[in-house]
């Protein structure tokens, strides 16, 4: 497997560009801490300690959207983590951007304005043309190398992310080395015993590819959340279409439905349905009901407790076990029954598991379970789901092709 250069490769006291991905949810216009700046925070430290100067590279929201906001915040956070000082420049790579690198020194960290911010960050274009931009070939002269932790933003085509390892040496952080590492040990390692995938979350376009693809190492497949009441739709139970209040369901069917019914055609004695669902009743408590029993009159929340035990005792039996996505609306502890449930067994059982996507891996915090007891808990979704397909991660490749 080729291979890209790390840390241990990072000859100690330069001048770094380090691109993270800090990208937050944000409420009222106030940036919420994630398990993001953590798991960056520690590659910092240890670039810090061992006396680099650093400056840092980061995106947050899109143009247009109430996330788009400035990283003064995201600076202020990641201080909090490392418990030093960290800057914040109002500037990419203008002057003030450049009088403040310049003036970096040993043990020093500033963080750069949201380089979704500059015109030349977004456009998909190949790393060729993103290396030819005035903001690579601006900022590239500036440090000794460069250092990209992003792997969740690894999928994307952006300037901060590709064009930089094509003009200057580029290393890999913690992060993405763990990340890349963990996220296709599918395509790569062999499992002796049953390998059993959780699928669940919204997307049907994100987790269907991932049934095709995987099919020769994933035994068996459960499947919970929006995806697998389209499923249960496609075999005749009368769920997975949108009533009052929802507009998940009918648009994703329309656009896969011929792909669903295929893929349960094919893949059907290996992929795990669930036999109960559960709804908030008229006294906004939980209740579940068998599918076959289901005249579709309001939203379903969660998998059924007969289909938790079912999940956990595959995940129990099983030598790997991957996730993407949730099972139920888990935010609400009413309906985190399923999510919990497969977590746990997970977590309690000696298998190699890999915990993918943002949102089910705050699940584990949410809930009391320990990081420790997962063989890895991703932090990214997109990129996730492409290592999980054997897609190639362009992020990645041109750190592939640098080394």
């Amino acid at each position: 497997m080729t291979t890209f250069k790390t840390l241990d490769d990072l000859e100690a006291g330069q001048r770094l560009l380090v691109r993270i991905d800090i990208n937050a949810p944000v409420e009222d216009g106030v940036v919420q801490d994630n398990r993001r700046f953590a798991r960056h925070a520690e590659t910092l430290a240890e670039l810090l300690d061992d006396d680099h100067a650093v400056a840092v590279l980061a995106h947050q929201g899109r143009p247009g959207r109430d996330t788009f906001v400035s990283l003064e915040q995201h600076a202020d956070i990641l201080a909090d983590h490392l418990d030093r000082d960290v800057d914040f420049v109002p500037d990419t790579f203008g002057d003030e951007a450049l009088d403040a690198i310049d003036d970096l020194e040993s043990g020093d960290m500033l963080v750069l304005e949201n380089a979704r911010m500059c015109d030349e960050e977004l456009p998909e274009e190949d790393p060729e043309v993103k290396a030819e931009t005035e903001f690579v070939q601006t900022l590239a002269p500036e440090f000794d190398a460069y250092v990209n932790d992003a792997y969740s933003a690894a999928h994307r085509s952006h300037a901060s992310l590709v064009g930089f390892p094509l003009v200057m040496d580029a290393y890999a952080g913690r992060v993405m080395e763990a990340e890349y590492t963990a996220n296709s040990a599918i395509q790569e390692r062999e499992f002796d015993g049953p390998v059993t995938m959780v699928l669940g979350g919204t997307k049907a376009e994100d987790l269907i590819p991932v049934i095709e693809r995987v099919d020769d190492t994933v035994d068996r497949f459960c499947l919970g959340g929006i995806v697998g009441e389209l499923f249960l739709r496609a075999a005749g139970y009368d769920l997975g279409y949108d009533v009052e209040g929802t507009e998940f369901f009918d648009h994703q069917w329309d656009d896969h439905q011929e792909t669903i019914e295929r893929v349960l055609e094919e893949y059907g004695d290996r992929l795990h349905l669930a036999s109960d669902l559960a709804y908030e009743d008229d006294d906004g408590e939980r209740a579940e009901e068998a599918v076959e029993d289901i005249d579709k009159e309001t939203s379903y929340l969660d998998v059924g407790s007969d289909t938790a035990d079912e999940y956990a005792d595959l995940v129990r039996e099983s030598e790997a076990v991957f996730v993407k996505g949730a099972l139920g609306v888990f935010e609400e502890e009413r309906f985190a029954d399923g999510t919990v449930d497969v977590l746990s067994a997970i977590a309690e059982t000696d298998c190699f598991s890999v915990i993918g996507g943002g949102d089910t891996s705050r699940s584990i915090e949410m809930y009391g379970l320990e990081e420790d007891d997962f063989g890895h808990v991703s932090v990214a979704g997109g990129a996730y789901v492409r290592a999980l397909t054997g897609e190639g991660l362009v992020g990645v490749d041109v750190l592939q092709r640098e080394a």
